[in-house]
């Protein structure tokens, strides 16, 4: 049995004291080079993008680099006209659902309602030449609207001080594309992931509340109204002005969200018509200008957009900031609101990729939508993203490829060249419906209750993002969130599992005993199994952890009768790395548990493990022992065996602590250099 020099006659088994097939090996050394090469590739590159290049010639290689950022240079040569109707119409779709909200949407962001129109332009003519989704639809978002607004106008007036405050949206959605793409082209997209899907839920719910009470403003007809964000400030400015409400526009406004809401419920029952949830916005819009038009209403109270200008996107490059004291400011919203958009661009990308089984690579969403950005905000447009709201649209509406938005891209440029005018007497009432009913689907509280159900530290995680957004700042929110998910994060390296395993009945598996009740304590054997990898961080508790269980099996054997405790069986297989505070910690429980009489014993480490230990010589410190087997009566000499302390399984670790408690007597030689053979 284990990992013995000496061959047992009579049986193989392991049960029986046989020899083992398999020792625990130490990996071949490597040179530091190619470990660091590794290291970086595995850590960088799990997805192996350069594999295709392998073998090419150099021809072949430019054209997979051009397919690679360029996308649309590998399926456009396969771009036929049935795809071409199924992508119209989901453009035209998209289209109408995009000038609303991007109208709304703007408006939100304290920014000019054209820019909406804008964003909605160029950032979907970049993507669908570098974007690798299929149904991402792109354009502008109420979240990242509201942090912007929110960010920049702590520091800059939108009404005392528009032209700077437009050219700091500019800058800050510049500075978000170049972080955006940075993340992409250095592989460091994993930093997104720091953003759990409860944190998601919580954040996306708060910021929805926060957008759907700052538009009180617009569908109470308000002129004055706080900038803070918080639920109390908002809910005191709309209180105290009671006597300013308007009842025309708060009656216009509760009758379009009933609209808009009955028809988006109408669409989630029957998914076939879920192009009257998608015209439904435009819809309103339109009945809301006829309606101002033909009543008058802009004298009674009900505010309109008034005049858009009819032109493309002007040039906005000469327009970025990069002077203090702003450029600090730009910087910090460009990045906070990249963050963001980037976690629900990828989000919603890979949810749809995942219906149509296709995979994307989120390094280059990355690109795309960094670039994106950072090209349109050189054309007056605000961040943009893949939102989930008009992605669904696409998606249901059939979509193919990203000609979609290209189809929706041209739809808005002719809107911007000739129909910008109709939109004169539309009330911004309607835009405070549209948004609210965007925004209601935003809050998930079947996801909270989800979470509820199967992880409570994740619905803490949930609802820590949704106070910290809706009853201080978004900003606070966020960092709330990132916060209490880092600390779990810390928490599972810092406190990592450890699990006391007992036998299975009639088998040599070993499980968790408190999973498995019916699982059988071995006499005399503690068995526990480490369930995280051992770093500096959890090498102390881990230390206390064993000792503890140690104490508590000792002090059951006490109050049973049972055998008393001699071996100490650690299960690493969960063990994925150690380092040099892990390997002391090891050496500390050996020398503790030899002067409490205890063994302890090793099984399954891994190769990152072995290397580890063998390097810092504790396979060495935790030696092997010669057993005595028998005496070879012609000879009049004793045999023994050589026993070691690291095994390939628990079961077999077992056996051989069984075989030595029930068979063995250890050797009288404590020099273990010595030859115990010469022993007669």
């Amino acid at each position: 049995m284990g990992n013995a020099d000496y061959v047992y006659p009579t049986s193989a088994a392991a049960g029986d004291g046989g020899e083992c097939l398999h020792r625990a090996a130490i990996p071949p050394a490597q040179p530091f080079v190619k470990s660091l090469k590794n290291g970086l590739k595995e850590t960088f590159f799990p997805d192996d993008p350069l594999r295709q290049f392998k073998n090419q010639p150099a021809r072949r290689k430019m054209i997979l680099g051009l397919q690679y950022f360029f996308p649309v240079v590998e399926w456009g040569p396969r771009y036929n006209l049935g795809l071409l109707k199924s992508d119209l119409v989901s453009g035209i779709t998209i289209a109408s659902l995009a000038i609303p909200q991007g109208i709304s949407y703007a408006k939100l962001a304290n920014l000019p309602p054209i820019l909406g129109l804008y964003s909605s332009f160029i950032p979907p003519l970049i993507y669908a030449m570098m974007g690798s989704s299929k149904d991402l639809a792109v354009g502008t978002v109420a979240v990242a609207s509201l942090l912007i607004s929110s960010m920049l106008g702590a520091e800059v007036s939108p009404v005392q001080n528009p032209t700077l405050y437009l050219h700091l949206a500019f800058t800050a959605t510049f500075f978000a594309g170049v972080f955006q793409a940075s993340l992409g082209l250095l592989r460091l997209g994993f930093i997104v992931d720091f953003l759990s899907h409860a944190t998601i839920v919580g954040f996306m719910a708060g910021a929805a509340t926060v957008v759907c009470l700052q538009q009180l403003k617009g569908i109470l007809g308000l002129t004055h109204f706080t900038h803070s964000t918080d639920l109390v400030s908002v809910l005191r400015s709309v209180f105290t002005q009671v006597h300013q409400w308007r009842w025309e526009s708060g009656v216009l406004g509760c009758c379009f969200l009933f609209f808009l809401l009955i028809t988006r419920y109408f669409s989630k029952k029957k998914p076939k018509f879920f192009w009257i949830s998608a015209m439904a916005p435009l819809t309103s819009v339109i009945l809301g200008s006829l309606l101002v038009f033909l009543t008058h209403a802009e004298k009674h109270g009900v505010e309109v957009i008034g005049e858009l200008k009819e032109r493309a996107n002007p040039v906005s490059i000469t327009n970025l900031v990069f002077v203090s004291p702003y450029l600090s400011t730009a910087i910090k919203t460009g990045i906070i609101t990249g963050v963001i958009a980037l976690a629900e661009g990828i989000a919603v990308g890979r949810s749809f990729a995942m219906f149509k089984h296709y995979n994307i690579d989120g390094n280059k969403e990355m690109v795309a939508i960094g670039t994106m950005n950072m090209v349109g905000s050189c054309f007056s447009c605000y961040l943009t993203t893949g939102p989930f709201s008009r992605s669904a649209v696409n998606y249901n509406a059939g979509c193919k490829t990203a000609v979609s938005n290209v189809v929706m891209a041209i739809a808005v440029m002719l809107t911007l060249l000739f129909l910008t005018p109709l939109f004169h007497y539309t009330p911004l009432v309607v835009l405070s419906s549209i948004i609210i009913s965007a925004m209601l689907g935003l809050i998930d509280y079947e996801a909270a209750i989800h979470l509820w159900k199967v992880d409570k530290f994740d619905f803490l995680v949930c609802i820590g993002a949704y106070a910290g957004v809706v009853f201080a700042s978004v900003e606070i929110g966020l960092v709330i969130a990132v916060v209490i998910s880092l600390l779990r994060l810390l928490l599972f390296v810092a406190r990592p599992r450890t699990l006391v395993l007992g036998n299975l009945p009639n088998s040599t598996v070993y499980r968790n005993v408190d999973q498995y009740p019916n699982a059988n304590n071995v006499p005399g054997i503690l068995i526990l199994e480490i369930d995280a990898p051992i770093y500096f961080a959890n090498s102390s508790y881990l230390r206390e952890r064993i000792i503890r269980w140690v104490d508590e099996e000792e002090d059951r054997i006490k109050a049973s009768g049972e055998s008393t405790l001699q071996y100490v069986v650690l299960d690493m297989s969960a063990v994925g790395n150690i380092d040099t505070s892990g390997i002391s910690m090891f050496e500390e429980i050996k020398k503790i548990l030899e002067r409490r009489g205890l063994k302890i014993v090793l099984a399954n480490p891994g190769a990152e493990v072995m290397k580890k230990l063998d390097k810092g010589k504790f396979i060495e410190t935790l030696g092997h022992e010669w057993i005595y087997l028998t005496a070879v009566s012609y000879t009049h000499l004793d045999v023994y065996k050589r026993q070691e302390w690291i095994y390939l399984t628990v079961a077999e670790a077992v056996a051989a602590c069984n075989y030595m408690l029930h068979s063995c007597k250890p050797n009288p030689v404590t020099d273990e250099k010595a030859e115990p053979w010469n022993n007669v």
